[in-house]
């Protein structure tokens, strides 16, 4: 049986980005006992699929729907989405919330049960000049964003969520991050003040940190 103080943390990209991007974040939870599992979406990252193969929101989010199926029914796990990665952890929290202690959205897109995808959603930045690949591009449809991304309070809102504000962001502004949440509550909000878009680069320790404590306090909260 996994030490009740160690967690195992999922931790999924925002776009044109992979799991290398958690590299560092990854090290620092792994050197405290931690289980880290970096995913790449479809064609992201090294997954092997090129960005016009992929044709849809779900066949970009099959690595981590794949991921949390695969799951032990008994096991929770702290879920991490960064950006866009917010979108995908989402759908993970409406698919399998039974398997998660706490979703953190890190600088990250948060839509809900009443506030819908269209709402949040706006042009990505790419934002890393290293190991990035193109953003599959798909067409939505007349309906499909409110079928493909439709969340509910029964399941996705049955899951405790923490936003990590970046205040340095200038990609996603503290404002518009703000905005979210006002939106969307969350139980907490953390303030990394001086983390830009990419706080697992320029802020990696604070981050940690701030996942650790995140994950002790819910991951205690959640398995009564």
């Amino acid at each position: 049986m996994m030490d009740e103080r160690k967690k195992h943390f999922v931790v999924v990209h925002g776009a044109c980005h992979g799991a290398w991007c958690w590299y560092k974040v990854a090290a620092l939870l792994r050197a405290e006992g931690h289980k880290v599992s970096a995913l790449d979406m479809a064609a992201s990252g090294i997954h092997p699929k090129r960005a016009e193969e992929v044709g849809s929101m779900a066949e970009y989010n099959q690595p981590l729907t794949e991921f949390m199926a695969a799951l032990p029914a008994d096991e929770k796990v702290v879920l991490v989405g960064h950006s866009q990665g917010g979108i995908n952890i989402s759908l993970a929290m409406e698919a399998f919330p039974h398997n998660i202690s706490v979703a953190v959205f890190v600088a990250a897109f948060m839509y809900g049960p009443h506030l819908s995808h269209r709402a949040i959603k706006q042009e990505d930045l790419s934002l890393a000049k290293l190991l990035v690949r193109g953003m599959p591009m798909w067409r939505d449809g007349n309906n499909g964003d409110d079928e493909e991304y439709a969340l509910s309070e029964e399941k996705y809102g049955s899951v405790k969520r923490v936003y990590v504000v970046c205040g340095k962001d200038k990609s996603l502004k503290e404002e518009y991050q703000r905005w979210l949440i006002q939106m969307n509550p969350t139980h907490e909000v953390c303030v990394i003040p001086h983390a830009d878009h990419m706080p697992m680069f320029s802020q990696p320790h604070q981050l940690s940190s701030c996942l650790q404590l995140i994950s002790h306090k819910y991951h205690h909260s959640s398995s009564s």
